[in-house]
């Protein structure tokens, strides 16, 4: 039954969050602050073992966010000037931006309708036919693995390296896989809007590969494995202590919010089917076999429409994205142009993320249903 009694529900409130974990994530910083060890340390190597394990990889290295971490794993495999790498135009900026700012040139394919990720036959095709592309960046977009396996055969074949972008989709499964562990590198973004948010910016990168490991772990602070003595030029992008402390804590609890998360999406799909709502909701393919719900986003007609109606309404929602990279101002150098890449500029038109948080209550989410239902009736 549709009601319109009125309620308010955000996008996110991580005030929820907090209140769950307050004491323990206190505790935590002040032990931090009481050692003054505040970059890199003890604190920070502790983090990186755990998300390690979490993940099933032999090392991790922390950073100073998702976007540096794109940007290290590239210049971990001598990415520059003149070199090509394939991703998507249907992500964050950082996906690409990470390319432009090394000097190469961002290669795009176009995304799958369905998953939102990169369309493998397309990519498989580049990657065969091409001999300057020097890595593959592909996208586990909205917290759902990509089809990894034949862009695995193709980069292989070629001798070129997998970087996952794994901003957000930490906890996630591919085939039983947990994304972080079967690939040449994965990054990993904790700003705080992600299932595992920081208090600040944040990232990691994730490999089971020692010499990798070691070379990123210089490369985040100016290339340097001996102090003062520098092996390659790097960056500045050290973890700070405090939030790898943050990301301890929370990490003990991720499973549990992501079965929440998993939970909100499927009251989401049957609430919508009983409302015989006309919204694509998410369904994630049989691949993917741990979805963790980073956004819950679905594909509508009218969306702008939608979501100013929702917003009258007191409910939070956020476009995922508006633009597709290849559209972006920054890039006209790279000659794409409207109509390139028609999936992804579809999309952007159509996606809408709603508030899929754990701390959501069941009447919470009939309530954004009651009120879609609504604006389309």
């Amino acid at each position: 039954m549709l009601t319109t009694a009125q309620r308010s529900v955000p996008l996110l409130d991580l005030r929820c969050q907090f209140k769950q974990i307050r004491d323990e994530v206190m505790s935590a910083v002040g032990r931090v602050c009481e050692s003054q060890q505040l970059i890199l340390g003890e604190t920070v190597r502790e983090f990186e073992r755990a998300a390690a394990q979490y993940c099933s990889a032999e090392y991790a290295v922390g950073c100073a966010s998702g976007s540096d971490a794109l940007t290290l794993a590239l210049m971990a495999y001598d990415v520059g000037p003149g070199d090509e790498v394939l991703t998507i135009p249907f992500t964050f900026f950082a996906t690409a931006g990470s390319i432009a700012q090394l000097g190469a040139k961002p290669v795009f394919v176009d995304v799958e309708p369905d998953t939102f990720n990169i369309n493998m036959e397309q990519a498989v095709r580049k990657i065969e036919s091409s001999n300057r592309i020097r890595a593959v960046i592909p996208v586990h977009l909205y917290g759902g693995c990509a089809d990894m396996d034949p862009l695995w055969a193709a980069a292989r074949a070629k001798g070129i390296p997998v970087i996952e972008d794994a901003a957000q989709s930490i906890g996630a499964e591919y085939r039983g896989k947990a994304v972080g562990s079967a690939g040449d590198v994965a990054c990993f973004s904790f700003y705080p809007t992600k299932n595992l948010g920081a208090f600040g910016d944040a990232g990691l990168v994730t490999t089971n590969n020692r010499e990798v490991a070691e070379k990123l772990a210089a490369l985040r602070v100016h290339g340097s494995r001996r102090r003062y003595f520098h092996d390659w030029v790097g960056i500045n992008s050290r973890l700070d202590a405090i939030q790898a402390a943050v990301l301890r804590v929370k990490l003990d609890y991720l499973d549990e919010w992501t079965h929440a998360r998993q939970s909100h999406a499927e009251d989401y799909a049957r609430l919508f089917a009983e409302r015989e709502l006309p919204v694509k909701a998410m369904s994630p393919a049989p691949y993917q076999t741990r979805h963790v719900y980073n956004q819950y986003v679905i594909v509508c007609d009218r969306r702008d429409q939608l979501r100013e109606w929702l917003t009258e309404r007191q409910v939070g929602t956020e476009i995922y994205y508006p633009l597709s990279l290849h559209l972006q101002s920054c890039f006209r150098y790279l000659g794409y142009k409207e109509g390139d890449f028609p999936v992804s500029e579809d999309l952007t038109r159509r996606v809408l993320a709603l508030p899929v948080y754990p701390e959501l209550e069941s009447d919470d989410l009939a309530y954004v249903s009651d009120c879609i239902g609504l604006f389309y009736r």
